[in-house]
């Protein structure tokens, strides 16, 4: 893996494309302000990684272990610290090179929270299609059976059924990125990513596509 960046979703607009004449829907991520916070060494750790952190924290939210290693780096406490790691061998930087660490046309992916839509039935959470909607049924968005009595004569694991939907890890693979506007302190990369206005995501180099 490579070094990504940290970064907040803002929210998305579009931009238009004078040469081919076409609207793009763009994400605006704010990504002003990575700092590396520490570099870990086989050596001392068993693997190579680079830690990295993003936006700023009240000291008195932060436990006494982590502010000593943000004033170890000479960095203000941060809220979102997240590791990149790398192959053993492989050369690590010593710096964060922040809004240069990708360029206008380069392929990503976007990692991050999704939405959540609370407690949701069966229809909705697994697209289930519903029972009769005539001859006075009343099981129109019900789960249905979901075992029997002989065999296996119990409800298997992850038996799809209604619960909490959303607020999951998720991964939009192959967004391109339109355009960096260091100046802003964003990157405006094609397409939606995951979570709300205000959700933190992190930006990495496309794994399955890179040009």
């Amino acid at each position: 893996m490579s070094l990504g960046l940290l970064g907040k979703k803002i929210g998305m607009t579009r931009l238009f494309d004078q040469q081919a004449g076409i609207m793009i829907p763009v994400t605006v991520i704010d990504v002003s302000g990575n700092t590396l916070l520490q570099t870990k060494t086989p050596e001392k750790d068993g693997y190579t990684a680079v830690q990295v952190g993003y936006g700023d924290q009240k000291e008195q939210r932060v436990i006494k272990p982590d502010l000593g290693r943000f004033k170890k780096a000479g960095s203000t406490p941060k809220r979102f610290v997240q590791e990149f790691r790398f192959k053993t061998g492989a050369e690590v930087p010593e710096t964060h090179t922040g809004m240069e660490t990708f360029t206008a046309g380069q392929w990503v992916d976007v990692i991050g929270n999704s939405k959540g839509k609370g407690f949701q039935g069966a229809v909705k959470r697994h697209g289930f299609g519903g029972l009769k909607m005539t001859h006075g049924s009343m099981m129109h968005r019900r789960t249905g059976a979901i075992g029997c009595r002989s065999t296996p004569g119990r409800v298997w694991k992850n038996q799809k059924m209604p619960g909490h939907m959303g607020t999951t890890r998720t991964t939009v693979q192959n967004l391109k990125v339109v355009a960096v506007r260091p100046e802003d302190g964003v990157i405006l990369v094609s397409g939606a990513v995951p979570g709300t206005k205000g959700s933190y995501v992190t930006v990495r180099a496309a794994k399955k596509k890179t040009a």
